[in-house]
């Protein structure tokens, strides 16, 4: 039990560091540089979790498993770059013979996400929300027609909605 709370202890000093001390842990834990612009927190999250999986123990040899199992799913599923899910089927050969590019509707349609979604997109330190509705988008109240709106309210710049929402 000592050693428990021992963990936690050293896991809530993770949360006292200052920047250049968790970019310096970061480094020795996963011997490189944390991505340019990484938040604070996932610094911390990050630090804490090594912490904890050195301490307690990682993923069970099943966990890692279903791990990678899932990563290769969704890896597979992706078109490759500059390619679309129409050209990705047409490549492989499909029943029809279909060896055409796909039409912009294809490729704006797999960029709208689902009514429903919630799109979290963090800008200049703030967390940003928008809800996917029916006939649009929902941000801080209002309804916009698209995503590349929010994005200009959000930045102040012209930005493609789906790029800047990571779709």
């Amino acid at each position: 039990m000592i050693a428990r709370k021992d963990l936690e202890n050293e896991i809530a000093g993770v949360g006292d560091l200052d920047r250049d001390e968790l970019v310096a842990r970061w480094a020795k834990i996963f011997r490189c540089p944390p991505p340019p612009g990484v938040r604070r927190e996932l610094l911390s999250y990050a630090i804490a979790s090594d912490l904890q999986a050195k301490r307690l123990g990682g993923l069970s040899a099943e966990g890692k498993k279903a791990l990678k199992l899932a990563i290769a799913n969704v890896v597979a599923k992706m078109p490759r770059s500059g390619q679309t899910d129409t050209d990705a089927t047409a490549l492989g050969g499909d029943s029809s013979g279909n060896t055409g590019k796909a039409k912009r509707s294809d490729t704006i349609a797999r960029a709208t996400p689902r009514v429903g979604a919630r799109l979290i997109r963090d800008w200049n330190g703030r967390t940003n929300v928008v809800d996917v509705v029916k006939d649009g988008f929902l941000f801080e109240g209002t309804k916009y027609l698209s995503l590349s709106a929010i994005a200009r309210k959000i930045t102040g710049a012209h930005w493609s909605g789906p790029r800047f929402f990571g779709l």
